[in-house]
């Protein structure tokens, strides 16, 4: 059975999708940014303060879900300017501890001029 997991601690969706799903012990965020979920605004205007609140969106999700980020198998990560890498590594080195597995791209552009989206793939258990 799939499961739609909604949460108001993470920003609702902006488009036609859902925060997440959980299918077969298997949890698969959508691509979280930088929105406080209370103001549904952007959080900072550099990378670390919005690496931050990504990774609190994110969290929220697992939570909801009954996982944690030692959980995460998986993310894919998307960065307005490469520049920003080692800064951005800074953060989610310090919340992904268990270093799963990842993709990190550079784009042209995210959602509301964000610098940073992440996306996960957790196991939440049968």
């Amino acid at each position: 059975m799939i499961n739609t997991i909604s949460t108001d601690r993470a920003p609702a969706a902006i488009g036609p999708y859902s925060q997440a799903k959980a299918v077969g012990g298997f949890l698969f965020t959508s691509g979280q940014i930088p929105i406080n979920p209370a103001t549904g605004e952007i959080v900072g205007t550099e990378i670390k303060a919005q690496t931050e609140q990504v990774l609190k969106n994110i969290d929220a999700l697992l939570q909801e879900a009954g996982a944690s980020p030692d959980k995460v198998l998986k993310t894919l990560c998307f960065l307005a300017d490469m520049d920003d890498f080692a800064a951005f590594n800074e953060v989610y080195a310090a919340y992904f501890t268990d270093k799963p597995a990842r993709s990190a791209v550079g784009v042209k552009a995210l959602p509301k001029g964000a610098l940073v989206e992440i996306e996960t793939i957790a196991y939440i258990g049968e």
